[in-house]
């Protein structure tokens, strides 16, 4: 299982198919579409069923019944693209047999090591295969181990027809790290009473509970003047932006929170004397502190209308998705059973909110209740991402677990 594994990954993550937020089609990329065709014949090679691409990306197939219990339809999913923070253009892969547990150099050239002294859980996978960046790219791995795991699992139940399961759909999906990935999946033609996104991080992870979130374009005018007659006239647009974040409260940011905490995220501010852009994310596990840090940005923004003029900011506020367990909750049994897979395989589940949002946050508003597990991977969307073949295995066969638990139950 480790070779299929490495070579499905390995070619998964040499195709370049990060999503791109000013793209206006569906997906964003075309490289997404690439690997969805991939996908297509890989499911149809393996003897997947009912295996489709519909115009805007979605891959699905079909996994049929081979046992005469009624058990229901269950899906695991995965998403195409790549993070747009670092480049996975050009991805070199690397694979490391038997792990030392030494700092790792990934490009002697550029000096790029990954090292224990950073990264302290790197003395975790000492024995471990793992694959690595070339230090130039992202991997890659989130997504694509999800999507290798989902593939081999399907393939392994294929090949073993003595383990019962229900009948199973599988969906790989576009635009996920933009935040559109759900946006055009078709719940009612996945035909899933329940699904799993495998998109986490270290073994172990299981997560039903996800930010509320929230995205704010915020637009700042100001009145250009030549300086040496600005006197009185000029209103600098960067300063009153300035102005703007500086009333956010300094320890509600990302690089002071952890747990349970949410925050103001200044992703991206570019502009000058005349025009400046913000773009801000907003994120809290609770619904009321969430919609109260909308509020209290609008409320600022108010203000600095009524002391620059009410031109001055303009601010588009839109929600993104919510907390996946207001949703997962009433049918906690299929957090029950991913929770029971892992035990049974001597895998210790690691419960933990997810501090950010997987397809599933979206899909289990949509009617399809869809907790998320790991895949072995570590530090991504960057360079320093790494995944463990090992654990990638042990994802695999949480898949497998979980399909065979659901048969036994029956229908619940």
């Amino acid at each position: 299982m480790k070779d299929i594994l490495i070579q499905r990954l390995s070619t998964y993550v040499q195709m370049d198919t990060q999503s791109d937020e000013n793209s206006e089609t569906c997906p964003s990329t075309p490289g997404q579409l690439a690997l969805g065709k991939l996908l297509v014949e890989e499911c149809t090679s393996i003897g997947l069923q009912d295996v489709t691409m519909d115009e805007n990306g979605y891959v699905m197939a079909t996994l049929p019944s081979n046992t005469d219990k009624d058990v229901p339809v269950i899906g695991f999913l995965a998403h195409l693209d790549t993070a747009t923070d670092f480049t996975g253009k050009n991805v070199k892969p690397q694979v490391i047999d038997n792990y030392d547990g030494a700092d790792i150099v990934l490009n002697s050239e550029l000096d790029v090591v990954l090292s224990n002294k950073d990264f302290p859980e790197l003395h975790e996978y000492k024995g471990h295969t793992l694959i690595t960046t070339d230090g130039t790219t992202l991997l890659g791995a989130d997504n694509k181990a999800g999507i290798a795991e989902i593939m081999t699992a399907m393939a392994y139940l294929i090949e073993h027809p003595e383990v019962k399961h229900g009948k199973i759909r599988v969906a790989f999906t576009p635009d996920e790290e933009i935040g559109r990935g759900p946006h055009k999946f078709d719940v009612a033609a996945f035909g899933a009473k329940y699904a799993y996104t495998v998109d986490g991080g270290p073994l172990g992870e299981l997560e039903y509970e996800s930010f509320n979130a929230a995205a704010a374009k915020i637009t700042v005018r100001g009145t250009n003047v030549h300086p040496g007659t600005a006197k009185d006239k000029m209103v600098n647009s960067l300063k009153i932006a300035m102005e703007l974040n500086r009333r956010l409260p300094v320890e509600e940011a990302p690089e002071f929170t952890d747990g349970y905490d949410g925050f103001y995220h200044l992703l991206s501010l570019e502009g000058d004397v005349e025009l400046t852009k913000m773009s801000y994310i907003i994120r809290d596990f609770d619904r009321e502190k969430f919609e109260e840090r909308k509020t209290n940005l609008l409320h600022i923004a108010n203000e600095l209308k009524t002391k620059y003029g009410e031109k001055s900011i303009t601010v588009e506020l839109n929600d993104q998705y919510y907390n996946m367990r207001e949703k997962i909750e009433p049918v906690r049994q299929i957090v029950d059973i991913a929770h029971e897979a892992m035990t049974r395989l001597d895998i210790e589940p690691v419960i933990r909110p997810i501090r950010g949002g997987t397809d599933g946050s979206q899909l289990s508003y949509m009617g399809m209740p869809t907790p998320n597990i790991f895949t072995g991977g570590e530090n991504y969307h960057g360079k320093f991402e790494y995944v463990s073949v090992d654990n990638m295995v042990k994802a695999t066969r949480v898949i497998v677990e979980i399909a065979q638990l659901f048969e036994q139950r029956g229908d619940i």
